[in-house]
C-alpha cells in the first residue's frame, strides 16, 4: 500500500511572475460581431477578467484559503492522486467521496466541505455529518497526468473505490456531477458491496425512445436543452474527445486562452442573468482557472473525453440512487428515463434554481439534497 503524504498547494514566485508576463503580452483577437455571447466569450469581458487576474487577483490569499483543507497525495493504480480528506469530529459521520468534472476542480466544493464535515458548526445536525474525500481527477489539478492510455471513467471509478479502501473506509457513499457523475455511477457498478449509495446532480441517462410519443412537460424541456447543447454548446466536447492534444498547445501557452476556454462554460452552464459573476465571484472563477494553469493540465484534463466517450461501463445500477436536477443543467432527464438504468431510485428532485456547478453555485441546496438522500441510506 502506498504512503499517504500531506500536500500543500504552493505556487512558486516564478510561476506567478510568468503568468503576469504572459497576460501582459496577450495578443488579442478582434471583437465579436454580436452584442452577446453567441459567438463565444466577449472580448471586453475576457480582457477585463485578465487585467484583474494580472493586477488585482491575490493568489497567495486564495492559496491560503484552499489550504485550510487537509490535502494529501498517494499512489493508486500506479498514479499519483491528490485529494482533500476532511474528517468529521462527529463519531457517527459517514464517508462520502465527491468528484468534480470538467472544467471544474476541487475548488467547486470549497463552500460545502466544512458544512458536510461539521454540520453542527453551521447550524445543522450531527446526524448529517460526513468524512469527506474530494479527489482531483487524473490529469487534473494536483493529481498526476497519466502517461499511458486507459484512464477513462471506468478505471477512475475503480481507482476511487481503491482509494476509499486505502483510507480505511469499508462502507461509503459517492456523489458527483459532470464527469464526476459518470465516475460515481461507475463506482456504484464496480463496488456495490462497499458503496452504500450514489447521488448525482447530472444523471447520465439517455431519453427513453418508448416515451417519445408521450413526453411530459419536463421531458420536452429536457429534449430542448439537449438539442441546444448538441447544436450550439458542445464544440469543446467534440474537440476534446477527438483531438485533445491539438487544443492543448494554445491553452498551455496562453493564460487568457485557458481562462476564455473555461469561463465561457461557466457563463453557459450556470444559472445566471447574463454573466457568470452573477452567481460566482471573479476570485472563485479564477481560483478554478488557476488549478488548470499552474498545473499545466489543459491537455491532460481534456483527454478524459477522448478516453471515456463511448467506452464507459454500461448496464443497470442496483444500489440506492439519488438524483437532483437543477434547472440550468446540461442534461435534465425525467425520473422515468432514469429508471431505465437506475433500478433503486430513493430520492429524485427537480430544483427551482441552480446550474451545472451545483456545489459551487447553490451550496445550501446542494447540501440539502445530499443530506436528504443520505438519510434514506442504511449503513
Amino acid at each position: 500500500m502506498s504512503a499517504i503524504e500531506p500536500f500543500t498547494i504552493a505556487a512558486t514566485d516564478e510561476q506567478l511572475a510568468d503568468l503576469k508576463q504572459r497576460l501582459a503580452m496577450t495578443r488579442w483577437p478582434e471583437a465579436e460581431l454580436v452584442d452577446d455571447w453567441t459567438q463565444g466569450i466577449p472580448l471586453a469581458y475576457i480582457k477585463d477578467v485578465c487585467e484583474y487576474w494580472a493586477d488585482g487577483y491575490d493568489w497567495r490569499a486564495r492559496e491560503a484559503l484552499l489550504n485550510r483543507f487537509d490535502h494529501y497525495r498517494t499512489h493508486v493504480n500506479d498514479l499519483g492522486i491528490h485529494f482533500i480528506h476532511q474528517r468529521s469530529p462527529h463519531p457517527q459521520a459517514r464517508p462520502l467521496i465527491i468528484t468534480h468534472g470538467w472544467p471544474g476542480s476541487v475548488v467547486e466544493f470549497h463552500k460545502v466541505i466544512e458544512p458536510l464535515v461539521d454540520p453542527v458548526a453551521h447550524g445543522g445536525d450531527a446526524a448529517d455529518a460526513f468524512h469527506v474525500v474530494a479527489p482531483s481527477l487524473p490529469g487534473f489539478g494536483f493529481s498526476d497526468k497519466p502517461t499511458k492510455t486507459g484512464w477513462g471513467v471506468e478505471k477512475i471509478g475503480e481507482t476511487w473505490a481503491a482509494l476509499m479502501a486505502q483510507l480505511g473506509y469499508d462502507r461509503y457513499m459517492a456523489q458527483g456531477g459532470d464527469w464526476g457523475s459518470a465516475v460515481t455511477t461507475t463506482i456504484a457498478m464496480v463496488d456495490p458491496e462497499h458503496c452504500a449509495g450514489m447521488h448525482v446532480n447530472m444523471p447520465w441517462v439517455r431519453p427513453d425512445p418508448a416515451t417519445m410519443e408521450d413526453l411530459t412537460d419536463e421531458e420536452q424541456d429536457g429534449m430542448v436543452a439537449l438539442k441546444f447543447y448538441q447544436d450550439w454548446d458542445s464544440g469543446y466536447s467534440k474537440q476534446q474527445s477527438t483531438r485533445p492534444q491539438t487544443i492543448g498547445y494554445g491553452l498551455a501557452d496562453s493564460p487568457s486562452g485557458q481562462a476564455a476556454w473555461i469561463l465561457e462554460k461557466f457563463y453557459a452552464w450556470t444559472d445566471n442573468n447574463g454573466s457568470p459573476e452573477d452567481v460566482l465571484t471573479r476570485d472563485e472563477l479564477l481560483d478554478n482557472v488557476m488549478l488548470y494553469w499552474l498545473t499545466e493540465t489543459a491537455t491532460s484534463s481534456a483527454r478524459i473525453y477522448w478516453e471515456s466517450f463511448g467506452k464507459g461501463r454500461a448496464g443497470e445500477v442496483t444500489i440506492p440512487m439519488g438524483g437532483s436536477i437543477f434547472p440550468k443543467e446540461i442534461m435534465r432527464p425525467s425520473r422515468r428515463w432514469a429508471e431505465q438504468r437506475f433500478k433503486n431510485i430513493v430520492h429524485w428532485n427537480r430544483l427551482d434554481k441552480g446550474g451545472h456547478f451545483a456545489a459551487f453555485e447553490q451550496p445550501e441546496l446542494y447540501l440539502d439534497e445530499i443530506r436528504t438522500f443520505a438519510r434514506l441510506i442504511e449503513f
